[in-house]
């Protein structure tokens, strides 16, 4: 990680009547430039293995806003009641997914989503592999990313799979081995903000969907 990291973060947890989402307004001195969302309802279509996807995501993002530090904290109650939270990338400053980092990305990485994606951080299996579902979400965050014209890599497509509602260029394959860090680093997603001022990431759930938008200072 680099030294003296700048990085806000905040999460702010909210409730609606809404009988649908509705994409964020800016805030005062904000511009939102792009936003993406989602259905964590509709991941797959069977209706247990899309459960455990929109888990995963849910865990994913709660391991990312920090409101989750180990398996321990998970209470899924909680976590799919509706929130929204944010990150800060100051300019210059990349995310990965994870921390198993392509050599070029090694000792440059702001922000992760702090997470390995296995049953030891609590994430759940479909009966394939632990942690289906987060591809879901750094594929979000690919789209919204592009959209906002920041310095986007992601290396491997997601497409031997269908991500339902997000394109198939946008697609991500996320994947985690300790034991094999070179394929981790190829499935990954690296985002730089490369604009002269900070960019947010804000990620706000509710009535059963997701969204990813990227604001910054207006």
């Amino acid at each position: 990680m680099i030294n003296n990291l700048i990085l806000s973060l905040s999460i702010m947890i909210h409730s609606t009547n809404q009988a649908h989402l509705s994409l964020p307004y800016a805030q005062p001195g904000e511009t939102i430039i792009a936003s993406r969302a989602m259905s964590l309802d509709d991941r797959y279509p069977a209706k247990s293995v899309s459960d455990v996807f929109k888990d995963n995501i849910l865990l994913n993002v709660a391991y990312l806003d920090g409101r989750v530090t180990n398996a321990k904290d998970v209470n899924w109650g909680s976590l799919e009641q509706p929130f929204k939270s944010e990150f800060t990338l100051q300019p210059k400053q990349t995310f990965a997914f994870h921390d198993a980092v392509l050599p070029e990305f090694q000792g440059k990485i702001a922000l992760t989503t702090n997470a390995h994606f296995n049953s030891q951080d609590g994430f759940k299996t479909d009966g394939y592999l632990f942690g289906d579902g987060v591809c879901h979400l750094a594929s979000l965050i690919n789209w919204a990313a592009r959209d906002a014209n920041l310095q986007v890599e992601a290396p491997t497509n997601h497409n031997f799979a269908v991500i339902p509602e997000v394109p198939k260029q946008y697609g991500v394959a996320i994947y985690y081995d300790p034991n094999n860090q070179s394929a981790g680093a190829r499935e990954n997603l690296y985002i730089t903000n490369n604009k002269d001022k900070p960019v947010n990431f804000v990620f706000e759930y509710k009535d059963g969907y997701l969204s990813v938008s990227v604001t910054t200072a207006a």
